[in-house]
């Protein structure tokens, strides 16, 4: 039986640059309990891919993994920003890439049990190279992949970042569908 949650109170626990934290008191089946939950602005995400099935990927040490980790690039949503025009700052920022022609994929909950956080999903085509504008805290290695090599280190655990799997999958099940056969030169 889905029983839908009813906030009672809640209290601002943690206020940061990036995210806050809340506490909410909510109705449950049998009575109360509580829910700590993470605001976030949400992102956008970029599967960039060129002419030749290649996708751009950006390699970058992420300090909650505590390694580096090959993602897509994305970033976080400005306010009172729009999603799309998050993705092309982004895309251009991170990788130098200005991208011809963008279509929204799909947009998606990465941590739904205790975020708030919404995350956009871009495919960017018609790819024209620039220069890169990192964030001075920024240090990020540009790399280019076949859909084909991706795809294989999604599925043999290579790419354990889940925004890229996402976007590694739905960019190739899209191609074999030949959904994209119009992005694509």
């Amino acid at each position: 039986m889905t029983f839908e949650e009813k906030t009672i109170d809640s209290k601002r626990i943690y206020e940061g640059r990036i995210i806050n934290l809340r506490k909410d008191r909510v109705t449950v089946l049998h009575g109360t309990s509580e829910r700590e939950i993470v605001e976030h602005p949400g992102g956008a995400v970029i599967a960039a891919l060129k002419d030749d099935r290649h996708m751009i990927m950006v390699r970058q040490y992420r300090k909650a993994a505590g390694r580096v980790v090959l993602e897509v690039p994305a970033g976080k949503i400005d306010p009172g920003e729009d999603p799309q025009d998050t993705a092309l700052r982004e895309l251009q920022e991170e990788t130098g890439y200005r991208a011809g022609n963008i279509r929204f994929l799909t947009k998606m909950y990465p941590s739904v049990g205790y975020s708030e956080e919404v995350l956009y999903l871009y495919l960017c085509t018609d790819l024209i190279p620039g220069e890169t504008h990192f964030d001075d805290n920024e240090a990020i290695d540009i790399e280019e992949y076949s859909l084909e090599e991706l795809c294989r280190m999604v599925m043999t655990g290579r790419i354990e970042d889940g925004k890229s799997q996402v976007a590694v999958l739905m960019v190739r099940e899209l191609l074999e569908e030949g959904e994209l056969q119009e992005c694509l030169k």
